[in-house]
């Protein structure tokens, strides 16, 4: 197995010769590194006019290793090949390392760069990356990368505090400029500031091959700064920069909608300890499944029902001590029945929903305010009034779902729950619902029962005493409403709590469908007027498809859908429609207006298709039975979605129609979207001219 690591930008801000100068510092010894043995020089070359340095050295390194490992190993010491190419000119120094010791059996290899700041050309950048790929060693390959993996992530932050320490040398022997290099200066000694030592390796890499063989292979990707990452995102360890880094690029290389922000990313890496295909793979299902829904344009078109104003018990107060937003909900003073009754499960959900990403915005606002990364939010809950009434079976259905997708596309986003005034009622909701809760979700639960909140440990070790809200003892107003049953005259019938359910999903402007092999999915499209144009945006989600378009005089009878589904959010009505007869002929009951196209999973297809004749039109996804995916050796956002399904005979795609009249198109997404058209929000950026009858693009 390969291990990886790939780190931020680390900047020093100071010029790149001063740096060099800092570098230099370091050797011929340094009480620092006091495993480093020794180095032989074997190769060092010069160009003609100065500017480049190239030196090869081969250093001894004393590993940190159980010494049983050593003795079995049979060394004392690991030799590893360092090769250093200092261009002054261009003011860069590239660093590249590898093990010589055991190279049959672990294969280790860093690279390193100084460079100058892109926006600052007296500040300093720092990269790295490196991999270790353990093949074999006498039995003790796990014990082997778990010592490398400890003393390398150690070893990176100790490099940067070398520097900085010899770089505060300079200033107090009052060095602190060294000229750059030019044409004139050629003949500098090599000993001088600006130039490369001669007998001694870079301590990263002394520590990098030391740990006894260590660790990962480096893609140079969009970059964070560590200081940034500081600021804004807290605290983490080098592995765990480098597991954001690495996913972070992955998702800018293979995601072709919006990518989340690093704070986000980061969540979900939390939610999975920092296992990068654990983390990609709610990821990728979190990202797919925002997308479907638009939930990053919640916010702006969402407004809560009156009902759900007035009767729906909580809402955001201030800030805990930690500076994270605070959410009180009053649920004992919360009529579940009536709202349920009132509104049906989709109005609830998506209130929940505008709550969450209200969270998200507030932490992003409260970062900036305290100056320091704050990610998730605290929630009280008052359950003073819980009862049996509160357990009312739909209620608590719905409850369940929420709490299902919430913690599926919302994870580390709660950092404490405080539960007060738990009633004799209360264990038997838990009993129902902490199933459905992440055990790391849990562990941020304290609950207190009558009045114990109000002592030490209680509510005021967590919030400050002058935002208490009144009603729990406080004497700040809270304006969260008091809530009460709601009238039953704003009951409505099953039937209408469906219907508002549908129409909130036909609001949505992608549907989904699943394809299966031998069951295609078809939607019809009746022409009343030739010349109308047919134009098509869908995502290939799983599986490769075939979409085809036939036209029929005849109208194919419509098969009755389903109503909504019971689990997550899925679209109303049946995701998988066959409307072209079996008793059909192709040639003569219906014919192909477009040749078959075949699209790969992954891929975003945007067409049109000018109509020649009135009558129904047919759009047709059907399975692609391939024998070979894709050739690519690093997986895309939508490869992670397929593995996950149990079916391989299952793609799904996601897609949205419209029929515009030819003298509103023009043969471009931007003219579509101008023509006030919902048309491919999604792929924005795309346009593609045609005058032929047809034209499609697919996107990777």
């Amino acid at each position: 197995m390969v291990q990886k690591y790939q780190s931020p930008v680390r900047v020093y801000k100071h010029p790149f010769e001063l740096v060099m100068a800092a570098y230099e510092r370091r050797f011929p010894t340094c009480h620092l590194i006091p495993m480093f043995v020794a180095s032989d020089v074997v190769n060092e070359e010069t160009s003609e006019d100065g500017s480049t340095q190239k030196i090869e050295r081969r250093c001894a390194l004393d590993v940190d290793a159980p010494r049983l490992l050593k003795r079995i190993a049979g060394v004392d010491y690991v030799y590893f090949i360092q090769k250093n190419t200092l261009n002054r000119k261009e003011r860069t120094l590239h660093i590249e390392s590898h093990n010589e010791t055991f190279s049959n059996r672990v294969v280790v290899h860093e690279t390193c760069c100084y460079s100058v700041h892109p926006e600052n050309e007296d500040w300093t950048c720092f990269e790295q990356t490196a991999s270790l790929d353990i093949k074999s060693f006498f039995g003790f390959e796990s014990t082997v990368e778990k010592i490398a993996m400890k003393q390398y992530a150690s070893s990176i932050k100790k490099g940067k505090e070398i520097i900085e320490y010899y770089l505060k040398e300079l200033d107090d022997e009052g060095l602190t400029h060294v000229p750059r290099w030019s044409p004139s200066s050629h003949s500098l000694p090599l000993s001088s500031p600006t130039s490369l030592s001669t007998n001694q390796p870079d301590l990263l890499h002394i520590n990098l091959l030391s740990s006894s063989l260590t660790f990962c292979v480096f893609y140079v990707a969009d970059k964070l700064d560590a200081d940034y990452i500081k600021r804004y995102l807290g605290d983490l360890t080098p592995l765990q920069e480098s597991c954001l880094i690495r996913l972070r690029k992955w998702l800018q290389e293979t995601h072709k909608g919006k990518i989340p922000k690093d704070e986000h990313i980061l969540r979900f890496l939390r939610a999975r300890d920092f296992n990068m295909d654990k983390a990609r793979e709610i990821l990728c299902q979190s990202l797919t499944w925002r997308k479907q829904h638009q939930v990053d344009y919640l916010l702006e078109t969402w407004s809560s029902p009156q009902v759900l104003q007035d009767y729906y018990t909580g809402g955001w107060h201030h800030h805990d001590k930690d500076g994270r937003p605070l959410y009180i909900l009053r649920l004992g003073q919360m009529d579940t029945k009536g709202l349920v009754r009132a509104l049906g499960e989709e109005s609830l959900l998506r209130h929940v929903l505008s709550i969450n990403e209200e969270g998200l915005r507030r932490c992003e606002e409260n970062t900036k305010v305290f100056g320091r990364p704050i990610s998730c939010w605290t929630c009280l809950v008052d359950l003073e009034g819980l009862n049996m009434r509160h357990l009312w079976r739909p209620g608590v259905k719905a409850l369940l779902r929420i709490i299902e997708v919430v913690e599926a596309n919302y994870p580390e986003t709660l950092g404490r729950l405080l539960i007060l005034r738990a009633p004799r009622v209360f264990p038997v909701l838990w009993t129902l619902v902490s199933p459905f809760i992440d055990e790391n979700t849990r562990k941020k639960f304290l609950i207190y029962a009558g009045n114990d909140y109000q002592g030490a440990g209680g509510l005021v070790d967590y919030i400050d005493k002058e935002i208490i809200p009144d009603f729990l003892g406080g004497e700040c107003m809270c304006e969260v409403p008091e809530g009460g049953l709601v009238p039953k005259s704003m009951y409505r019938t099953a039937e209408e709590v469906e219907n508002e359910d549908i129409r909130l999903w036909t609001e949505m402007i992608y549907q989904s469908a699943s394809i299966f092999k031998g069951a295609p999915h078809e939607i019809v499209i009746e022409i009343i007027d030739a010349s109308s144009v047919i134009t098509w945006d869908f995502d290939v989600c799983k599986g490769d498809i075939v979409f085809n378009i036939y036209h029929s005089k005849r109208a194919p009878q419509v098969p009755r859908k389903d109503t909504l589904g019971a689990h997550g959010i899925t679209s109303p009505g049946g995701n998988n429609v066959q409307l072209i007869d079996k008793s059909w002929t192709l040639g003569q009951d219906y014919s192909m207006v477009e040749s078959p196209l075949t699209c790969k999973e992954g891929e975003s297809v945007q067409g049109s298709h000018i109509t020649r004749w009135p009558g129904f039109y047919i759009l047709q996804w059907k399975f692609h039975n391939m024998a070979a995916c894709s050739a690519t050796n690093l997986p895309r956002v939508d490869d992670v979605l397929a593995t996950l399904q149990v079916s391989s005979h299952k793609c799904k795609v996601m897609y949205y129609t419209e029929v515009l009249g030819s003298e509103d198109f023009r043969g471009s997404m931007t003219s579509l979207e101008s023509s006030h058209s919902g048309f491919s929000q999604l792929s924005a950026a795309t346009t593609n001219s045609n005058q032929s009858q047809s034209s499609s693009m697919i996107s990777r």
